[in-house]
């Protein structure tokens, strides 16, 4: 009842009161109260959305006070040591490899940042997983790098917690935990259902819960020992977990529990039954199951239990996997009751699949010791049943992550996981849950016998490994591996490893490739990369864990052990797949983990731990065996590249790629042929060297017969074949990877084979060599690093920015030395990925031998010395010097010499390398060779000895081959024929053997099986093998003939060398002794023959003897005989490539002409030398008719009224002025909240707020004249310089339209690419008809006066010339017009009162003109200093522009009476009295734009003007502009001063020329706005200020800096029209030297150096009334203020050049900054934010949440900030995109880490820093509009960006 009371009460009241009561020392009441309360509050029956609960256990655990308040004060007393802040996938986290002990170690960003890691291997990382800071946690990283907030050992300071402060949480909270528990014990469906989504509804409504418990985490270490004794407390679990006797719901409840529980046992007893039917057959390793039957999580009800014994028993005929004791089951079972909270808690978690809020939350709690070593422990129990929860997942990808995101933060901790291992068995577990897993996906394996093999593999399509679903498992395994302790209980325990062998073993052998003979296989399976990556993963990755651990002697018992085990399960495997000596043929699989397995342990038993490598290895025929399917790999990879393989599709190559790939090559193709090396040393060189010509398919080839038949092979297919082998036979006796080298010097020779195919950047470097043995990260102490190796052998070339715009990474490329040195190209041929890498090394080495003048024919590949063997493996050596190698070279010599067909060069360079090979290393001389020697033996007859260099010399007579009769061989004639020669030729015959390799290869392998038995010698050929290779049904037509060779192997080579020398006696007999060896490293095959004689003379005086006799027989070598057929076919062959080798010479001659012309007359983007063929300049008007040629039909001819020709263009509206500055400093890019950027000072803002300003106070019309418009998105138009009809070009879009594979622009927007040079267009401009007749009139200058002049101009401006009749001509002027119009949006062309009216549309067409040139003056630097044709000046075509605009001004007449030209040269006057003008005035002269009104004047006079008349037109305005000048300077000086200079022009106004003396002029300005208070009213305060005295000079240069722009654009005007040059000159000088080619001054004054401001003016009335009259209409603006009358007077009309932000040089503050920012607009943290680099801006990236009318963020600030060209900064991928329009392209980053590399996406998360270059690169783009020429990659945005 008291309950009841209570919850009428106010929720705080009630809790202080319960506070008080429990405080008492008798408190039984106040408990009894509590509960009674809770049992109300808490009841799980009320729905969980029902928030009521949540409140109450707020305020209870409060006690009476605010909960925050409470929060802060139990924060107080946080006595963590830890940071342990967790953080979900996604998230920015850092990881220090310089701090970790653990490679799995992260930091948050505060503590990295806290902490100093400068110059450490640290980087930036987004989550992939999850996870928590390890800050603070020495067992995971090292003190040192601790940040500062967890340096300190922050516990002992802190007060102890008062015990009242938390006395209500520990009532109340176990309730609500139970409360919880209760809801998803309720809330469960079984999956059967379709209850997915039911499951997430039941976790939605318990989100504020279990937020709750989140919160209460973050609390710090007072609270989160409260809930560790919660959740650990097994008294309460036990009270609470049943519920009350009486209560109905608890009961159920807990029913419900208990059934989840059984549900959850992990083989049910139907799985079991249906698992023995369907897999009877198979003889899998069965007990996996048992054990887990038995170790299933929470069997707690006995009966199970039972049951599960008894199916293990049933497991019909599987084989049962022993385990080490049954007593170490039993006692895992007994722990799986659950005991306390956090148990059921974390089956729950599993049940609901790890929602995200409660991985969270037990993970919020590890910084808490003792609840982490429970935590770990419950966790290790339910481990198996998490694995079989994942596998049953749909969202098994989710789930990993989250599972890992909890093992990780378990496992990497070394005290811990031994902990558990000794006491959960937590590597039984993982074992036995790692092969039950793989159980459920096993198939019989084909491999060898398909009906009765006995081996089972895993199935690669199963999703389970499609899917990688076993990772989570695998990579806790590798976890807990790499930590010692552990891995040594691992290695102790046998039975363990024998069960990992039988799992390795499910992996040998999988995913089978049959080779494809018939048909081409329909269905290409992906299936193989899930193989090559479970084998790198689960198998490959443990392994080199556990080697990690077997480094030193004392570990050697480790390594016999794995060896021991390794060879049985080969030894089961062999036996499963009844295999005896021959591999089955056109079969292959990459994967024997288990020969690798037992190569990795002896290789490390030879190197590290000085193990005799004997003591190791089985018998001669398990050796045999266990050589076969590596060896097999090794064909059929020369197989593959020899498109044998074709029929069975790309996924075959992909294969045989990915096995020499660089992050499976350690683990792959290393190991095997590392076994190879290990047979071949201990077994029968001549067998395994036949074996090897065997496997490769090549035997028929071997022989001395010019034609052989071949069963196997097609004969395109021999010579890539006899390549491979020869090659695999070098690699095999060359490489030392394992047989010697030490660590360093693997790294040194990866990284040369890598640098060597081509130049690298650090990162692709860093990625292309194999980890092991060399892991990059943590450097293991003793041994050379990284980046020591990389400086030794690289050097860096800084990145490179070519004049295309593209962008070069920072690369490294090999020093000379290197290539001089240490170029390996066996090396080089082995890790290739691509066949073509290994030409482009060869290229490059030929390339640097030319350049240092070592060699400059085709090189061949260098020889290379090899470090010395280890002893273990000298019986490698034997390999070289064994007869049937040294029969099968001089086969192949005599083939080459002979010129068989299929010989190649590449097949005698690895010939003479395994001589040079054999030469280098000799088999220490032993008595065991000399056996008497038997007759049977074939190859006996052949050579004497086994040793190569008494075999070099040895000469052989006579060979038996069999031939075909059809060869040439069988038409020799007989022998001579007398007697006594006859016999001795009889005894050759017998001599002359044939050599059978498959006979002698049967015969030793005979030899070595029945070593015992006394048959051994009986045993020759085997009959079966000469018919083997015959194919059934082909005749034998084989006969056998003889043939007469005499020669040696020294002979044959002295002839090659002839022969590739084409000189015949190349070699003189005292060659030797004056040889120079040291120029043989690098060259052909002539020095390769060379070295190779020289090498072997010095090695023994006989050979040097045989090879002076060879050389002295002067005998010229006998050519072959060219008779045969195919050589004739050879020849013609030759002789038709040569003709048409010719022909191709001679097209691409006249190619490159062409191309050459085009070049010339293209005007290039990028280079401004070549000079436009058609000069827009004075060309054009001195010639008769302007000539165009038309690049589409190529005609040449003018452009007419009805066929006008017209000018490629990009029409593209640009904001690049308006965002010009005052300052010549870039804007700083805001980095914290303090600083920000004020566009208020930009040239766009200033013209606005002038506009505005005029529009209230003037005539609208009127004020739409005296300023321009198009500093935001004004139209900017550039050509390339190309001309077409325009009738061509519309055929041309309409091909364009018709052809569908359009890349990157849109032809109905009317957009192309210029048919020549293929730049970006989109419009035509028409070309005005040349008037060549009047031309030289109407350029000639005139002696008119001008007075005369003037009256003219006025003239012209009345007459406004005839309307053009309607031509074609005018018709697409008309369309360009639109065009232009169309480039822009409509608000940049709306300025006046009345939208689209003529006034409007005049403004925007003047604009346009002045858009252009103001441009133009940017791209010249901002003056025309420089004088000439720039690069921006051959884009402009500014004189065919002005043609089109002036045509379309002639529609609007200019009202004589408002004609500002009368009021520029003529006195009016005053018109006060005229009662019919309207209210507003007309702007008045001086605060007019005098550029504008210039260009207004030009564009509405009759064109072509005269120059005179132009002149005219600039001196007239000039005088205002001088005017304006000294108004706006008269208003800068303080009122003394004033006062002062008024007085003393005052005195020159008598003077003769008083108009042209800045004084005077001053002075009447001074005195006329002094009349009215209208400007000079209210500046006496802020003038003052102005200490500086005004000097004449100084006035000088103020007037002639404010005159400067007017007089640049006049005078770029009239380059364009006129094409006067632009004369270069000094900056000081170009005021002048522009007042003289504007003809205000004469030329001969620019000497006397008597040029000033004032003396260009040229009055065409009295200046003085002139200017009373401009400065009357000032003063008569009665309503205007002063200060406005100011700002209007002062235009400054000098702008700096436009500039992109200044960023900051270190990306992380950028990153820092931004990527947390919340967006302005909707309040969010952006998915992917961007900032716009010309303004600033903060935008999302294709964020929906700021769309507006379907249009994203980013475009829409294109739109307003660049007039649809944008520039933004990925935050998230350092990288900027550029939008323009329609299109977007990836630019590039301007960020590059310390190797000069860019980190798109930051994937590697190393420092970034701003490279100055490329800004700058990016910037000139921007300004000079750029974008579309040099970026070639465009795609459409649709609006999505």
């Amino acid at each position: 009842m008291m309950a009841a009371s209570l919850l009428r009460r106010d929720k705080k009241a009630a809790a202080a009161y319960l506070k008080a009561d429990l405080n008492r020392s008798d408190n039984t009441s106040g408990l009894r109260q509590l509960q009674d309360l809770l049992d109300v509050v808490l009841n799980p029956e009320k729905p969980a959305t029902d928030t009521e609960a949540l409140d109450w256990c707020k305020c209870l655990i409060a006690g009476g006070e605010g909960f925050e308040e409470f929060c802060k004060t139990v924060r107080s007393y946080d006595n963590a040591t830890l940071c342990g802040l967790v953080w979900t996938a996604n998230f920015v986290a850092y990881r220090c490899r310089t701090c970790g002990i653990s490679p799995c170690m992260s930091l948050c960003a505060e503590c990295f940042n806290n902490g100093d890691h400068t110059s450490h291997d640290f980087n930036m990382f987004r989550s992939q997983a999850g996870g928590a800071c390890d800050c603070g946690d020495s067992n995971v990283m090292r003190e040192t790098g601790f940040c500062r907030r967890h340096r300190l050992r922050t516990g002992e300071n802190i007060p102890s917690i008062p015990r009242d402060l938390l006395l209500m949480s520990e009532l109340v909270l176990p309730r609500f935990i139970l409360c919880v528990i209760q809801y998803l014990r309720d809330g469960y469906t079984e999956p059967d259902t379709s209850a997915e989504r039911d499951l997430q509804k039941v976790l939605q409504q318990l989100e504020p819960q279990i937020s709750f418990l989140e919160e209460l985490t973050k609390m710090g270490g007072a609270m989160r020992t409260i809930l560790t004794k919660i959740l650990t407390n097994q008294q309460a679990f036990k009270e609470l977990s049943m519920g009350q006797e009486e209560n109905m719901f608890a009961k159920n409840n807990y029913e419900k529990y208990l059934s989840a529980l059984k549900n959850s046992g992990l083989v049910s007893m139907e799985e079991k039954a249906q698992s023995v039917a369907s897999d009877s057959p198979v003889g899998a390793e069965g007990g996996a199951d048992v054990l887990l039957g038995s170790t299933a999580p929470g069997s707690p009800d006995e009966a199970s239990k039972e049951e599960d014994q008894d199916a293990g028993q049933s497991v019909g005929q599987r084989k049962r996997v022993k385990l080490s004791s049954s007593t170490k089951d039993l006692c895992i079972i007994e722990s799986l009751k659950h005991k306390c909270f956090l148990e059921e808690l974390l089956f729950w978690t599993i049940k609901y699949e790890f929602p995200q809020k409660m991985v969270t939350f037990l993970l919020n709690m590890l910084p808490d010791q003792d609840y982490k070593i429970t935590f770990t422990k419950t966790f290790v129990q339910h481990y198996a049943f998490i694995m079989k929860t994942l596998m049953k997942s749909h969202e098994s990808d989710t789930m990993s992550n989250r599972i890992v995101h909890i093992s990780v933060q378990l496992f990497s901790n070394e005290e811990l996981a031994r902990h558990v291992t000794e006491e959960c068995q937590l590597l039984d577990i993982m074992v036995t849950v790692l092969l039950y897993m793989m159980e459920s996906c096993l198939i019989k394996s084909e491999l060898q016998d398909e009906e009765n093999s006995r081996h089972v593999v895993v199935n690669c399509s199963e999703a389970l490994l499609k899917n990688n679903t076993y990772w989570p498992l695998v990579s806790d395994f590798i976890n807990i591996l790499s930590h010692q302790s552990v891995a040594k209980k691992f290695l102790e325990d046998h039975s363990l490893l024998m069960l990992w062998m039988s799992f390795v073993s499910f992996f040998q052998g999988m995913n089978l490739n049959k080779r494809e003979l018939n048909e081409h296989v329909e269905f290409e399976s992906q299936t193989y990369y899930a193989a090559f990556a479970a084998e790198l993963e689960a198998c490959a990755q443990p392994m080199w864990g556990l080697l990690t651990h077997c480094k030193v002697r004392e570990t050697q018992e480790y390594t016999k052990t794995v060896v021991r085990y390794c060879l049985e399960t080969l030894q089961i495997w062999f036996d499963a797949i009844s295999f005896s000596d021959e591999p089955s043929p056109n079969q292959v699989t990459f994967h024997l983990p288990l020969h690798r397995y037992y190569a990795m342990f002896l290789s490390k038993a030879v190197k590290c731990q000085g193990l005799d490598l004997d003591s190791l290895l089985p018998d001669q025929e398990m050796l045999m065996k266990i050589m076969v399917h590596p060896l097999q790999i090794q064909a059929c990879l020369s197989e593959i590249h020899s498109n044998m393989w074709v029929r069975n599709g790309l996924q075959i190559k992909g294969q045989a790629m990915t096995y020499v790939q660089s992050h499976f090559c350690n683990s792959m193709i290393d190991p095997d042929i590392y076994l190879l090396q290990v047979c071949a040393s201990r077994l029968d060189p001549d067998y395994f060297i036949s074996s090897v010509f065997e496997r490769f398919k090549v035997v028929d080839l071997l022989t001395m017969a010019s034609q052989h038949q071949n069963a196997v092979l097609d004969s395109e297919q021999e010579r890539p074949m006899l390549e491979g082998a020869l090659t695999f036979l070098v690699i095999l006796t060359s490489l030392r990877i394992h047989l010697g080298m030490t660590d360093d010097e693997i790294l040194r020779a990866e990284m040369v084979s890598q640098l060597c195919m081509n130049d690298r950047t650090h990162s692709s470097l860093l990625d292309l060599i194999p980890e092991n043995p060399n892991p990059k990260s943590g450097i293991v102490p003793g041994s050379c690093s990284f980046e020591e190796v990389l400086s030794a052998v690289a050097d860096f070339k800084a990145p490179v920015f070519e004049p295309g715009g593209s962008m070069q990474q920072g690369m490294y490329t090999p020093k000379a030395e290197v290539w001089e040195k240490e170029f390996d190209p066996i090396m080089v041929v082995l890790r290739t990925v691509y066949r073509r890498d290994v030409q482009s090394a060869m290229d490059r080495y030929s390339a640097f031998l030319k350049q240092s003048g070592i060699h400059t024919g085709n090189p061949w590949p260098p020889y290379k010395e090899r470090t010395p063997l280890h002893p273990c493996y000298k019986g490698l050596i034997k390999l070289l010097h064994c007869k049937t190698l040294h029969i099968v070279i001089f086969t192949l010599l005599y083939k080459i010499w002979m010129d068989h067909q299929n010989m190649s060069e590449h097949v005698l360079c690895m010939v003479l390398y395994l001589i040079e090979l054999g030469l280098d290393n000799q088999v220490q001389d032993s008595k065991e060779d000399e056996e008497p020697c038997i007759e049977e033996h074939c190859h006996d007859s052949w050579f004497p000895g086994t040793n190569l260099i008494s075999n070099l010399h040895h000469v052989i007579n006579f060979v038996r081959v069999r031939v075909p009769e059809t060869a040439p061989e069988v038409k020799r004639e007989a022998p001579p024929s007398t007697s006594s020669e006859e016999s001795s030729y009889g005894q050759n015959l017998r001599e002359a053997q044939v050599f059978s390799l498959v006979a002698e290869r049967r015969r030793k392998f005979q030899e070595i099986i029945n070593r015992s038995s006394s048959e051994a010698n009986q045993v020759v050929r085997p009959k079966s093998s000469s018919t083997r290779w015959v194919p059934p049904g082909t005749p034998p037509q084989l006969v056998t003939e003889i043939l007469e060779i005499r020669e040696s192997m020294l002979s044959l080579l002295v002839k090659l060398h002839q022969k590739l020398s084409s000189k015949q006696n190349s070699l003189s007999a005292s060659w030797l002794d004056n040889m120079d060896t040291s120029r043989h490293a690098h060259g052909d095959g002539i020095t390769a023959i060379e070295r190779i004689l020289a090498k072997a003379a010095t090695r023994s005086c006989q050979i040097k003897r045989s090879i002076q006799d060879i050389c002295g027989k002067v005998s010229p070598p006998v050519p072959p005989k060219k008779n045969s057929p195919t050589d004739k076919k050879a020849m013609d062959k030759e002789e038709r490539r040569q003709r048409a080798r010719e022909r191709q010479q001679k097209l691409l001659a006249e190619f490159a002409s062409r191309q050459k012309s085009f070049m010339e007359t293209a005007m290039d983007v990028e280079s401004p030398e070549t000079e436009a063929a058609m000069d827009l300049g004075a060309s054009e008007m001195m010639e008769s008719e302007v000539l165009y040629d038309c690049v589409i039909c190529g005609q040449s001819g003018p452009s007419t009224e009805d066929r006008p020709t017209g000018l490629v263009v990009l029409l593209q509206a640009s904001s690049v002025l308006g965002h010009r500055c005052k300052s010549e400093e870039a804007k700083k890019l805001p980095t914290c909240d303090e600083e920000h950027i004020y566009s208020a000072d930009t040239c766009a803002v200033a013209h606005d707020v002038r506009l505005t300003l005029l529009q209230r106070f003037f005539k609208d019309s009127s004020c739409l004249q005296s300023v321009s418009i198009g500093w935001d998105g004004g139209v900017y138009v550039q050509t390339c310089g190309h001309t077409l009809h325009i009738d061509c070009h519309k055929s041309y879009m309409e091909s364009l339209r018709n052809d569908q594979v359009l890349q990157g622009f849109s032809v109905d927007k009317g957009e192309f690419t210029c048919p020549l040079c293929r730049q970006f267009a989109n419009s035509v401009l028409p070309c005005r008809p040349g008037r060549g007749s009047e031309a030289g009139a109407w350029h000639t200058p005139t002696n008119k006066k001008t007075s005369v002049l003037i009256k003219e101009v006025g003239d012209l401006q009345e007459n406004l010339g005839l309307f053009p009749t309607e031509s074609n001509l005018s018709k697409e002027m008309e369309l360009v017009i639109k065009d232009i119009k169309n480039t822009t949006q409509k608000k940049y062309m709306d300025y006046g009162k009345n939208p689209g009216s003529p006034d409007n549309d005049f403004l925007f067409m003047y604009s346009v003109a002045r858009t252009n040139l103001e441009l133009e003056l940017v791209h010249r630097g901002g003056n025309l200093c420089c004088g000439g044709a720039s690069a921006a000046a051959k884009r402009s075509c500014l004189n065919q522009l002005f043609h089109v605009l002036a045509m379309h001004m002639r529609l609007y007449s200019i009202d004589s009476a408002y004609n500002p030209w009368t009021r520029l040269t003529q006195l009016t006057p005053s018109k006060e009295a005229d009662s019919f003008d309207e209210e507003r005035p007309e702007v008045p002269m001086l605060f007019r734009d005098v550029p504008s009104l210039l260009i207004i004047f030009v564009l509405t006079m009759p064109q072509p003007l005269r120059k005179e008349h132009f002149t005219c037109v600039v001196k007239m305005l000039y005088n205002l502009q001088f005017i304006q000048a000294l108004a706006a300077l008269s208003t800068k000086l303080s009122p003394d001063e004033r006062q002062a200079w008024s007085s003393s022009g005052a005195i020159k106004k008598a003077a003769a020329n008083a108009d042209m003396s800045f004084e005077a002029l001053l002075s009447h300005v001074i005195s006329e706005f002094s009349k009215s208070n209208s400007i000079y009213a209210e500046d006496t305060e802020d003038t003052m200020l102005s200490s500086s005295v005004w000097s004449p000079q100084s006035i000088h240069f103020s007037l002639q800096q404010y005159c400067l722009p007017f007089l640049r654009l006049s005078c770029l005007l009239q380059h364009h029209l006129y094409g006067d040059n632009l004369t270069s000159c000094l900056e000081e000088d170009e005021f002048s030297s522009l007042a003289v080619c504007l003809g205000l001054v004469p030329a001969a004054s620019l000497a006397a150096n008597a040029v000033n401001s004032a003396s260009c003016l040229e009055w065409a009335v009295s200046a003085f009334p002139l200017v009373t009259q401009w400065c009357a209409e000032v003063n008569a603006l009665s309503q205007v203020q002063a200060e406005q009358s100011l700002t209007l007077l002062v235009q400054d009309p000098q702008w700096a050049a436009p500039r992109l932000l200044q960023l900051p040089a270190n990306y992380n503050i950028i990153f820092q900054y931004y990527h947390r920012k919340a967006c302005t607009a909707c309040k969010k943290v952006p998915k992917d934010p961007a900032l716009c680099l010309v303004c600033g801006a903060f935008v999302c990236l294709k964020g929906v949440c700021c769309k507006q009318q379907g249009i994203c963020e980013c475009v829409l600030h294109s739109q307003h900030c660049g007039a649809a060209t944008g520039i933004f900064l990925l935050i998230n991928a350092s990288v900027i995109i550029i939008i323009r329009g329609h299109r977007f392209c990836l630019w590039g980053s301007v960020y590059l880490d310390a190797h000069g590399e860019e980190d798109r996406d930051l994937r590697r998360g190393k420092p970034l820093f701003l490279c100055e270059e490329r800004y700058r690169v990016l910037e000139q783009q921007w300004v000079s509009h750029t974008f579309d020429h040099i970026n070639k990659r465009w795609g459409p945005h649709y609006n999505g960006l």
